[in-house]
């Protein structure tokens, strides 16, 4: 090799060493930096904790409530000339409501550890303890934003999950708390008139949207899953994994009303799974039937969860706000009555079985 050559890769060399440099050097500081933002949000809600505990318990507590909310005021406009636009009435107020809900720091703390204050401030006008916590565990899980927080308190995610759950039994195996009813899939765009195959494209065109709206853990598997028995091919829609379940998850897509045929359609999906794709360590595979209308007294009458089956409600438009909010609350006082009604009916009172027949598919090509 000549000189020229050889000192070419030599330099060659060095620049792609000081490129694995930099980046290495950048790792870390990023990390870093990372790192002490976090720890600087977690001391900051700690504080603000602290703040709103010490005014609750002694400004505002017992004979001195009266005299306390006169000063808050004049307290927090000295706190704001102080240290700055976070101690104005409007937090401090909000500080104090936050250690109200958490009479106990530790309880706090994991929070903390993971959302920052403006989190907590799209947070704490919840009234229920559970929503809250709902909210609050899913933004840290799935580590959402301000923006995307806001969007699934906007969009009623609790309640919705709610809604789902209510159609599970003790004895169901469909996991509660993974689904959700409806599902709100305004974000593709989908005009009148539109095909299941439109909704299944869109979906696929933008998979991270619809996996935002069905929840943490789900990972794309396949589409129109191909599945023959003797001789004749089946195609399933959508075919999810859950990482934190372990098992796989069935989606079909069906405009219209619920029909009991779907039953007998999701069952032969689930168990031809269940024999040919289920791996070592992963648990039964469970399905989700969407449609446009659920038939909730349909679907509880079959018991469908017993088999692994869940059905929801999709909507592919939402209504005007108020509007979406009477509905869904509408629907949520409906699934509590049914899940008290249930409660009184005595065991066995139900269809234990049903089987349907099902038509295969034709090939999507």
């Amino acid at each position: 090799m000549d000189k020229k050559k050889q000192k070419l890769l030599v330099q060659g060399e060095k620049q792609i060493d000081e490129i694995a440099l930099f980046e290495r050097v950048s790792s870390i500081i990023e990390n870093r930096k990372h790192r002490a933002q976090a720890q600087v949000n977690q001391e900051s809600v700690l504080m603000f904790w602290e703040v709103g505990r010490h005014i609750g318990t002694i400004l505002l507590g017992g004979e001195r409530a009266k005299y306390g909310k006169q000063i808050l005021v004049t307290l927090s406009q000295e706190l704001q000339k102080k240290y700055g636009s976070s101690f104005e009435y409007s937090n401090v107020t909000r500080m104090i409501k936050l250690a109200a809900r958490f009479p106990d720091v530790q309880s706090v703390v994991p929070l903390a550890q993971q959302l920052s204050w403006s989190h907590f401030i799209a947070l704490l006008p919840i009234k229920s303890d559970e929503a809250f916590m709902f909210y609050a565990q899913d933004a840290a899980t799935r580590c959402l934003g301000i923006r995307d927080l806001r969007k699934q308190i906007s969009r009623k995610a609790f309640e919705r999950r709610e809604i789902a759950n209510a159609q599970l039994s003790e004895a169901s195996n469909v996991p509660f708390n993974i689904f959700k009813d409806p599902y709100l899939l305004d974000m593709f765009g989908l005009k009148d008139n539109y095909l299941e195959a439109d909704l299944e494209k869109a979906i696929l065109a933008d998979l991270e949207a619809f996996i935002l709206e069905f929840g943490h853990g789900f990972t794309f598997a396949d589409r129109q899953k191909r599945m023959t028995m003797d001789g004749e091919d089946f195609a399933l829609d959508l075919l999810f994994y859950h990482r934190i379940l372990k098992r796989l998850v069935a989606i079909e897509l069906k405009l219209g009303k619920f029909k009991p045929s779907y039953m007998g359609q999701m069952q032969f999906y689930l168990k031809w799974l269940n024999r040919y794709e289920r791996q070592e360590g992963e648990n039964p595979p469970i399905g989700i039937i969407l449609c446009t209308e659920a038939s909730r007294d349909q679907i509880e009458l079959m018991e469908l969860d017993k088999e692994g089956i869940a059905v929801a409600e999709y909507w592919t438009q939402l209504p005007p706000k108020s509007e979406f909010a009477q509905k869904v609350s509408a629907i949520y006082e409906e699934a509590q009555e049914r899940l008290e009604r249930r409660k009184m009916l005595p065991s066995g009172d139900v269809i234990r079985e049903i089987d349907y027949f099902i038509e295969p598919k034709e090939d999507d090509e």
